[in-house]
C-alpha cells in the first residue's frame, strides 16, 4: 500500500502543476478526492490522517500565502486570489500530509533526514513545477526564493511529520484496518 500512497500523491503532483499550467486548476482537486477517500478508507489512523490533512492545508495556505504575498511565487492559476495561496497548491499539501503516516511514516523516526528532505525536496518541487510545467515562477533573484523555501520546508516537513506522530498516538489504529 505504500507503493500505491506514493504513486497517488506524485499522480496528483504531476495533474495538478499541469493543471495550474493550463488553466485547469481543478484537475489536482479531482484526483485528491478520490486518492483521499481511498487512503483515509483503508488507513489504520483515519482519524489522524484527517486531521493531518486538515493541518496542511491549514499551513500550506500560511506559508504559501505569504510567498505570494511577498512576490517572492507566482502562481499560474491564483484562484482564489494572486495574493493567496491557490486552490490547486493546497490539493498538493494535503495529498503530502496523506503520505506522512504511509509511504513517508519514516520521517515520523528520523528529525534529521525529514529536514534534510524539506530543504532539498520543497523547492526542487516548485523548481520543476515552473520550469517544466510553468505553474509558478520565482522572483529574481531566484536562488532567494530557492533559499526561502528550502527553510521553509526544512522546518515544515519535520513539523509535519511530528504531528503525524502525535495524532496517531492521539486518535490510535483501528485493529480491524490493513
Amino acid at each position: 500500500m505504500s507503493a500505491l500512497n506514493l504513486l497517488g500523491y506524485q499522480a496528483i503532483w504531476c495533474a495538478t502543476v499541469y493543471g495550474a499550467a493550463n488553466d485547469r486548476w481543478y484537475l489536482g482537486l479531482a484526483l485528491l478526492l478520490p486518492f483521499a477517500l481511498w487512503q483515509i478508507g483503508r488507513s489504520r489512523w483515519p482519524r489522524a490522517d484527517l486531521a493531518l490533512v486538515l493541518l496542511a492545508a491549514v499551513l500550506g495556505f500560511a506559508v504559501d500565502t505569504a510567498f505570494a504575498a511577498s512576490g517572492w511565487l507566482r502562481y499560474a492559476s491564483p484562484l482564489p486570489a494572486e495574493t493567496l495561496a491557490p486552490f490547486w497548491i493546497l490539493a498538493m499539501w494535503m495529498a503530502f500530509a496523506l503520505t506522512l503516516n504511509h509511504s513517508l511514516a519514516f520521517l515520523k523516526r528520523h528529525v534529521g533526514v525529514a529536514a534534510l528532505i524539506g530543504a532539498v525536496g520543497g523547492p526542487l518541487a516548485y523548481w520543476a513545477a515552473g520550469t517544466s510545467f510553468g505553474a509558478v515562477s520565482l522572483s529574481d533573484p531566484s536562488w532567494r526564493v530557492l533559499a526561502a523555501l528550502g527553510v521553509a520546508w526544512a522546518l515544515l516537513v519535520p513539523l509535519l511529520a511530528g504531528m503525524a506522530a502525535r495524532l496517531v498516538r492521539a486518535f490510535p489504529a483501528d485493529a480491524s484496518r490493513p
